[in-house]
């Protein structure tokens, strides 16, 4: 089978089902064909052979087959292939933030660099960690299937004027609330 991702364009197109969103690759487990050459870099941008993909539709429909499995590996899967890529952070990036209602009853949103809009909550959990080379704030939000979207510095400052000191057992803390769920960022 080749590593050429318009043959795999064909097979997500094949599989999909109109109109009921995203491929079921949870129900996908062949063996792994190997690695693919596709590098999705910090900033979001998807490389192929080194080279940037310049058609927007390929890494849209792409991300609709990624996943991330239990060994922390990235891969793109369909029916019959299973390709292994590289993420050098996150495979999506957080840009715009969304904010309705106030206190427990607010609501935050996330929209991806690929068209993607999911709300924090339970199913889509915020974390935020820290890079271990220097430290910064790494803002992160799950979106599904072990993937997650870093939240672009624009979207962390604006997450970051929404923050509330909480009181837990542990004692003051600082976080943010979305969908009834509080979200610990650091402490108070």
């Amino acid at each position: 089978m080749s590593q050429d991702p318009k043959r795999l364009e064909e097979q997500v197109k094949a599989a999909q089902v109109e109109g009921k969103g995203l491929p079921p690759i949870e129900q996908w487990n062949p063996e792994l064909s190997g690695d693919i050459d596709i590098l999705i870099a910090r900033d979001g941008t998807w490389f192929h052979e080194g080279e940037p993909m310049q058609r927007e539709t390929i890494p849209r429909l792409f991300s609709t087959i990624l996943r991330r499995e239990d060994d922390g590996e990235y891969y793109l899967v369909t029916p019959v292939e299973k390709w292994r890529i590289q993420v050098e952070d996150t495979p999506f990036l957080a840009h715009t933030l969304e904010v309705e209602g106030e206190g427990e009853m607010q609501l935050l949103g996330v929209t991806t660099n690929l068209g993607e809009h999911v709300v924090v909550g339970a199913d889509h959990p915020l974390e935020v960690g820290a890079y271990d080379s220097d430290s910064t704030p790494r803002p992160v939000v799950h979106v599904r299937r072990g993937l997650e979207a870093r939240l672009t510095t624009a979207a962390y400052y604006e997450l970051a004027d929404l923050l509330v000191e909480e009181t837990t057992d542990e004692g003051k803390t600082l976080g943010i609330w979305s969908n009834g769920q509080f979200f610990e960022v650091g402490q108070g």
